[in-house]
């Protein structure tokens, strides 16, 4: 591989969205220039990247033609042509993520089969087609999540009862045994080319419920050092049984007695992760940038408590997006504001986000509970 700063190495992403712009936002400090695609002609990463090129990141010949002239292929988003980058792999374009691994994590279902091969804690689930929901009262209740194409809450569904089967999902899915957790928790984990691997202190999540979108994360997770050791071993065995380069995102369930379930994983930078550019000593976008050109890996040790609080689209709104309360939110002490640059705003899209600092985790909380509504997301 070329040297990889510079104007002659080029660096290409599938999507251009919030993830590969604070990507970017890394990459330049090194020097890295980085060329994206998109079917938004708006991206959020349309205006910063070295060079953006407008078209679909599923369709292959898209995708053979944007990578073909790249020293390196990434990806913010999992739902992508594979089979052009298993063909710009044969070229000998470096690809990372591995296309086989997108090829497992992509369809949920093969995804939740990887776990059950490899011994790896999950719910229990079935995989079905569309034609066999009305079979599967025994197993209710039960998440109905889609196998392909699901995002940012959308393409989950919780099945409480018969009642609920008739908005079933038209389309293959997973159903997913209804598991009566404690917390949500996340481990960020990285790896090299070179096998070495590291991870991130465990976070906790909490979701609001009707945007099905993390409303609060907060790190470090208040648990048990014992449940803490084993969400780091499993975040590591994970990694190295997929063979992964990159960096992967794991989302556990902990359950009322005490066991960790493997949720759902994403091999890309995460919504969990975004505290790590103001806690960390390294954020989860140098890290990404760090393991796909096999470069040492950064320190993850947490440096101060934080919140990260998303930013949603009001509800209701729609339009050119503007920002209320910025002004009195900033008002406060360690408060990080990142905004995607979306032109657009809509109804739970994701705009932005903001990080809590505190020299304890429970004046974190308390700020993150008295400032989650200071900023909203308007349209005009």
């Amino acid at each position: 591989m070329k040297i990889w700063y510079g104007k002659d190495f080029k660096l290409g992403i599938l999507g251009a969205g919030q993830l590969g712009r604070m990507i970017i936002q890394e990459a330049i400090n090194w020097n890295v220039h980085i060329y994206t695609l998109d079917s938004d002609p708006e991206a959020p990463c349309s205006k910063i990247s070295h060079e953006f090129v407008c078209g679909s990141i599923t369709d292959y010949e898209t995708v053979l033609k944007f990578g073909k002239d790249k020293d390196l292929i990434s990806v913010e988003i999992e739902n992508v042509n594979i089979e052009a980058l298993e063909e710009l792999e044969r070229a000998g374009v470096a690809v990372f993520p591995q296309p086989r691994v997108l090829r497992i994590i992509r369809d949920k279902g093969i995804q939740k089969q990887f776990y059950a091969d490899n011994q790896i804690p999950t719910a229990d689930f079935r995989l079905i087609e569309a034609c066999e929901i009305n079979n599967q009262l025994d197993f209710l209740p039960f998440a109905q999540k889609l196998r392909t194409g699901g995002y940012d809450g959308k393409g989950v569904q919780i099945m409480q009862s018969s009642s609920d089967i008739e908005k079933a999902f038209d389309a293959p899915t997973v159903l997913e045994k209804f598991v009566d957790f404690e917390k949500e928790l996340a481990v960020i984990v990285a790896r090299n080319k070179n096998g070495q691997v590291i991870s991130y202190p465990t976070v906790e999540c909490e979701f609001n419920p009707q945007a099905n979108l993390v409303e609060f994360l907060f790190s470090p997770a208040e648990i048990s050092n014992k449940v803490e050791i084993e969400a780091q071993r499993m975040a590591v065995d994970i990694i190295q049984k997929l063979d992964m380069v990159g960096i992967l995102a794991i989302e556990f369930f902990l359950t009322k007695e005490g066991k960790l379930l493997v949720n759902e994983i994403a091999p890309r930078p995460h919504n969990s992760g975004h505290h790590t550019i103001e806690c960390n000593v390294t954020s989860q976008f140098e890290q990404h940038l760090r393991s796909i050109l096999n470069l040492p890996l950064g320190a993850t040790d947490l440096i101060q408590p934080g919140a990260m609080i998303n930013i949603l689209g009001e509800p209701n709104s729609q339009g050119t997006a503007f920002y209320q309360g910025m002004e009195d939110l900033l008002t406060e002490p360690g408060i990080y504001v990142h905004i995607y640059g979306k032109e657009k705003v809509q109804e739970f899209r994701k705009m932005g986000h903001f990080t809590i600092t505190a020299p304890t985790i429970s004046e974190v909380k308390e700020k993150a509970v008295r400032l989650k509504n200071t900023i909203k997301a308007l349209g005009k």
